[in-house]
């Protein structure tokens, strides 16, 4: 009966597992159980509600989005302190065979919005996690953005979700 039970459970939580599983440019992940998923629209895999915060996983196509750097450079200016440029982390490692460079910043969030690059007003207190997942179908880039203590209180799910991309 206890075997049944568990290999039961262990089933559950492998069919929920695979149901959270997501895919694109020839990537696969697994976001947190407790993000909500919005779904995906163009050039968005992937969009989670975390509270007041939100992840999106973006997909341009091959060849597209932007070079590593060039994200970096422009990610690294939509945040200030004290009128200046926030200063910003960045890391380089390699997760289950892939390049990922990620970035973490904090401050006045200045960016614009959408694909109109519609201005936004000033966003005090907020936190910026990301990530460049070098993908064999072109590149993922990951933003992780709101306010400094929701973010903060899922820096870990954020980097689960990073290191749960693997190759299909």
């Amino acid at each position: 009966m206890r075997k049944s039970v568990l290999l039961l459970c262990t089933a559950a939580a492998l069919i929920a597992q695979a149901l959270l599983a997501q895919t694109a440019a020839g990537l696969k992940w697994t976001a947190p159980a407790s993000w909500v998923s919005k779904g995906s629209a163009p050039m968005r895999a992937a969009t989670y509600e975390v509270g007041d915060a939100e992840c999106v996983v973006y997909f341009f196509g091959q060849g597209q989005g932007g070079t590593v750097e060039a994200n970096l450079a422009r990610w690294g200016s939509q945040f200030t302190v004290n009128g200046q440029p926030a200063p910003a982390k960045t890391a380089r490692k390699t997760i289950h065979g892939l390049n990922v460079t990620t970035m973490d910043a904090s401050g006045t969030y200045i960016a614009t919005g959408g694909m109109a690059m519609t201005p936004q007003p000033p966003k005090a207190d907020y936190r910026m996690l990301a990530a460049i997942v070098e993908g064999p179908g072109g590149n993922i880039f990951i933003k992780f953005t709101g306010p400094i203590k929701t973010v903060s209180a899922n820096a870990a799910k954020f980097d689960a979700l990073v290191s749960s991309f693997e190759k299909q």
